[in-house]
């Protein structure tokens, strides 16, 4: 019993030592990118797991190679069969909705519940490409904050620039939500603002999301410790802040939140639609906002409101809200 206890202390008290000296593994904790779940799986063959996908890659920058998936609209599988890459590519401009997805940390593009959202979406008419960051999956690189931010833009670009005034709209879940607000602020910098976004399962920030984990707490009363913290996130160059971001991004808004999520808590979703709408009062913009939340007894905690049989009709409604 001794030395159980005594190994527990020692462990206990070796993480602020580690954070200390090897600040870099905060950075893999938060995207836990070599955890390239699910296992097993050839990327480059998307067809043994969603139909009619095309598997391609980008030069997101020099030394950086990213993959994709892009998975077509239901409508057009019988139409795809035995076509090439480049084929695929000019599907992009036949007035189908792009939806690019940004996934959260942990595990590639071939984890179930993405996988199975890009096949309710693709059965909804939309196009989706679904992209593995720098260091995810087949992908090249080392992730940070920047280095993914810089891969979503690429690839929204990439995919504007083929999609011949099709709407393209950013979808980041977890993680991918900070991803995704970083772009957009980016893009509204470049006068070139993105069409819409939905941010599912989204947080304030990731300093917050980090003091709220149960391991978390477990340190924070000791002295210094959350100062040691917030200098390793620093020190990553890694903030994440959809809150900053949304207290400038002037475009359209849907926000996908379950109130029993148990990562990413209820209320950051709610605050940052009150964030976003206070935002749009302030600047006079007339542009569709709005926040879809599910009851605990649903069940869809924090990666399964793919579930919900009405969510092809809350993402046409919105959609459809940006033609008019």
């Amino acid at each position: 019993m001794k030395r159980a206890v005594s190994f527990l202390v020692t462990v206990y008290a070796s993480v602020p030592v580690l954070l200390y000296l090897f600040p870099w593994i905060l950075g893999h904790a938060i995207f836990a990118h070599l955890l390239r779940l699910p296992f097993f799986v050839d990327l480059g063959r998307p067809g043994d797991i969603v139909n009619h996908t095309c598997n391609f890659y980008l030069d997101t920058e020099e030394d950086v190679s990213v993959g994709v998936w892009h998975t077509l609209p239901a409508s057009q599988w019988k139409e795809a069969v035995g076509k090439s890459p480049e084929w695929y590519r000019e599907t992009l401009g036949d007035g189908h909705p792009v939806i690019v997805y940004l996934h959260g940390n942990i595990g590639t593009r071939a984890i179930n519940h993405r996988v199975e959202l890009v096949k309710i979406l693709s059965r909804a008419g939309y196009h989706v490409l679904s992209v593995d960051y720098r260091g995810f999956g087949d992908s090249s690189g080392e992730p940070s904050e920047a280095g993914l931010t810089s891969d979503a833009l690429y690839l929204y670009q990439w995919v504007k620039e083929r999609s011949r005034g099709s709407l393209v709209c950013l979808w980041g879940h977890s993680l991918g939500s900070g991803v995704a607000t970083n772009a957009a602020v980016k893009l509204q910098e470049k006068e070139a603002p993105v069409d819409a976004l939905i941010l599912e399962a989204p947080y304030t920030r990731l300093r917050e999301l980090i003091a709220d984990h149960p391991l978390t707490k477990m340190y924070m009363f000791l002295p210094g410790f959350q100062s040691l913290l917030w200098n390793t996130l620093d020190k990553n160059n890694i903030e994440f802040a959809n809150d900053k971001n949304l207290k400038t991004l002037t475009g359209p808004l849907l926000i996908l939140h379950a109130e029993d999520d148990n990562v990413v808590p209820y209320h950051m979703g709610l605050k940052l639609y009150q964030i976003s709408a206070q935002t749009q009062k302030e600047r006079g913009a007339d542009v569709p906002l709005q926040m879809i939340s599910y009851s605990a007894n649903r069940g869809f905690s924090h990666s399964n409101i793919y579930l919900d049989p009405d969510l092809p009709n809350v993402v046409r409604v919105f959609l459809q809200k940006l033609r008019l």
